[in-house]
């Protein structure tokens, strides 16, 4: 079989630019090896625009002149546009399937006479949230449960029988590759001394939202509060350092405020990890941080860590909140600081690593074959169907509302939002959900005291969600 599949992140033949890429890569390579001619249409930028192959059957092509580098991909010239449509299409005239990664091509009639499969891997980039509205594929993949419900309140809700459309197949880790390894070759890339002190991992991106300034303020308390006055902070330079004004600009604010707080002696800062040396990478620390905001439909990095016997500590964002129960990690509330840092205190005053309960868990549930054989289930399996019709619901006195998806109580009581990055600490908004935990309409909410535009407010906000569509 000919399988077409596209990316609009830039793809290299050793270097992984984030999670999705890495997946990307592990299910079509599965694809070659069951012998199916795989081409992988990807952007072209200065430093990938060579053809290569990940196997002898899967060929990755480069040639798509979206904007680079990221964001805002589609802020290129209409010629650019219409030069990527023509490529797709030719491409597409001699496949058999279509496999689009990330949701992020936004032209549907190209793809209109072809099974196609579209898989969401986020929630905040406007490519994929556009592509979750505007794609017409056949078959549709979420990686979290999180991720299939907030998509059913949103988009999935203007277009009855996308519910039986819709697959979870959940992230897959090769737990053969991560797991406690000896580091060895990485310490050519990163200057540390393994068992000489503490080691703290910050393993992502350079974006606001991955959580860099909450790391600063955990370890400033582990230095000054905790009197761990030894560790050592890892942080990785992004790919597209060089490329991009803006990232410089971000690494020169973040050193300014690391000197403020006196603990720059503490952070390492290193080129961008391959991932054959991730195992070893995360076999360094002593703990891994994932503080940010961001809402994450998966998050690879804190599972991986753990897999290599490193405690994580996540906040209760997104697919955080599921993707492990709480007896087996660590998790905090966003902004809470000095939780973290306690909790990271105790890591590594006590040298703990991963729990065996927690390992057989992850073992359990998030096996990358999992994942491979549920995704060539799907895309080798993927027929036409009919387009979904798009269906209005208007909203009524009778329209029932519920806390969507994103939204959770905390213990302290505050209703936390993902996207808005905020608590709410509405007495009235509380007291609604727990009255009426499967959804209130607006006489029920008049019953309780709270007016009709208060609660078309919240929904406005995002804090609430019509339901039964």
């Amino acid at each position: 079989m000919k399988i077409v599949a596209f990316s609009i992140n830039p793809l290299f033949p050793d270097f992984v630019m984030g999670g999705a890429p890495k997946h990307l890569q592990s299910i079509v390579t599965h694809l070659g090896e069951l012998g199916h001619q795989v081409t992988v249409l990807s952007t072209q930028r200065d430093d990938s625009s060579t053809p290569f192959h990940w196997h002898e059957n899967v060929e990755v092509l480069p040639l798509l002149r979206f904007h680079q580098p990221f964001p805002q991909p589609y802020a290129a010239p209409a010629y650019d546009l219409a030069a990527i449509v023509r490529d797709v299409g030719e491409h597409l005239a001699q496949a058999d399937r279509f496999y689009m990664h990330d949701g992020e091509f936004l032209f549907p009639f190209v793809y209109q006479d072809i099974p196609t499969v579209v898989s969401l891997r986020d929630h905040i980039y406007p490519e994929t949230l556009q592509g979750a509205f505007l794609s017409q594929g056949d078959e549709l993949i979420l990686i979290s449960e999180y991720s299939r419900q907030l998509y059913m309140q949103t988009a999935g809700r203007f277009f009855p029988g996308s519910e039986q459309r819709t697959h979870v197949i959940h992230n897959g880790i090769d737990w053969d590759h991560f797991q406690p390894t000896t580091p060895d070759q990485i310490l050519d890339v990163v200057p540390v001394e393994p068992g000489k002190y503490p080691i703290v991992l910050h393993p992502h991106r350079p974006e606001e939202n991955k959580g860099m300034r909450q790391t600063i303020e955990v370890i400033d308390l582990l230095v000054h509060q905790y009197g761990i006055d030894n560790l050592k902070v890892l942080v990785p330079r992004w790919l597209d350092f060089e490329f991009s004004p803006g990232l410089r600009a971000f690494y020169a604010e973040i050193q300014h405020e690391i000197e403020q707080r006196r603990i720059a002696d503490h952070f390492v800062f290193h080129d961008w990890i391959p991932q054959s040396l991730m195992p070893q990478y995360y076999s360094l620390g002593s703990v891994t941080l994932a503080l940010g905001s961001i809402v994450e439909t998966f998050g690879n990095a804190v599972y991986e860590s753990i897999g290599c016997g490193t405690p994580a500590i996540p906040v209760r964002i997104s697919a955080h909140r599921e993707i492990l129960p709480e007896p087996l990690v660590d998790k905090v509330d966003f902004g809470d600081t000095s939780t973290a840092a306690r909790l990271a205190a105790d890591i590594i005053q006590q040298g703990r690593r991963t729990s065996p309960e927690t390992m057989a868990y992850l073992h359990a549930h998030y096996g990358v074959q999992q994942q491979r054989d549920a995704y060539a289930d799907i895309i080798l399996n993927a027929q036409q169907r009919e387009r979904l019709p798009y269906q209005l619901h208007p909203l009524s006195e009778g329209t029932c509302f519920q806390l969507p998806v994103w939204c959770y109580q905390t213990a302290a009581g505050a209703i936390y939002h993902d996207f808005r990055v905020e608590h709410n600490q509405s007495a009235a908004l509380r007291n609604l959900i727990e009255s009426c935990p499967t959804g209130f309409t607006l006489v029920q909410a008049a019953q309780h005291g709270v007016r009709r535009d208060e609660v078309m407010s919240w929904y406005r906000d995002g804090y609430l969600v019509p339901t039964g569509f």
